[in-house]
């Protein structure tokens, strides 16, 4: 085994960190501000393990601050957490700072 290679296929640029636009001279101050793999909102649970184990355990909600994540609450379980994950990719709520429970 020779060089390494990122999985998929070549002709597709890495999802893994979006483009940096080159002209733009706060571009790699940006860069840094982002969350990891562009993620603004997450849960994990309370108790630690995987966050798919233990689906009625109640889950603490993390909201991305521009340098770390921060807490923004609790949820009563995996379901409300993934819901509340899910609102500012889906537009609903405009209030990003508000949180489920």
């Amino acid at each position: 085994m020779g060089s390494h290679s990122r999985p998929g296929p070549p002709n597709q640029p890495s999802r893994a960190m979006p483009r940096v636009d080159g002209d733009d001279p706060l571009a790699a101050y940006n860069k840094r501000r982002r969350p990891p793999l562009d993620v603004h909102r997450r849960h994990r649970p309370l108790h630690g393990g995987g966050g798919h184990l233990r689906p009625d355990e109640p889950r603490a909600l993390e909201l991305w601050n521009g340098f770390s994540y921060e807490p923004a609450g609790t949820a009563a379980n995996l379901a409300e957490a993934q819901r509340w994950v899910n609102e500012l990719a889906s537009g609903e709520s405009g209030d990003e700072s508000s949180p489920a429970a």
